[in-house]
């Protein structure tokens, strides 16, 4: 028997309504060293306006980033440094729950819940998808 196929997600598996990419996307500077999937819950870090996996509390070199505002819109491989990416910075923006990518230090549905209310905060409203 063989194993089902399975496709990645994609950029239409994410964005399920966006009003103008004009104005709901930005490029930013993402912290080097890690990995980003598409889909990745962001947040900035206070000191060097760079961005980072927001992680589910304050965390020592991240300050800042604990609180989600952005998405990411395409893969990042991790990098000696710091990479330029397209995030989803701000709404009118809707977006598939199961398409987004948490921090390791997210996870339960209550940590999630507090980021799709971040993300609300600037415009992006998360929705589940059938």
């Amino acid at each position: 028997m063989t194993a089902p196929l399975i496709s990645p997600t994609t950029l239409g598996d994410l964005i399920k309504r966006e009003s103008d990419p004009d104005y709901t996307r930005e490029t930013v500077t993402l912290k080097a060293g890690t990995a980003y999937p598409l889909g990745a819950v962001l947040g900035r870090i206070t000191a060097t306006d760079i961005y980072a996996l927001s992680p589910a509390a304050s965390t020592t070199g991240l300050e800042g980033a604990e609180i989600a505002c952005a998405v990411l819109l395409h893969q990042v491989a991790a990098s000696d440094t710091d990479t330029q990416a397209v995030v989803l910075a701000r709404g009118q923006v809707i977006v598939a729950d199961r398409a987004l990518a948490f921090d390791a230090s997210v996870t339960d549905a209550a940590a999630q819940a507090l980021k799709h209310q971040q993300l609300a905060a600037h415009g992006i409203v998360v929705r589940p998808v059938a």
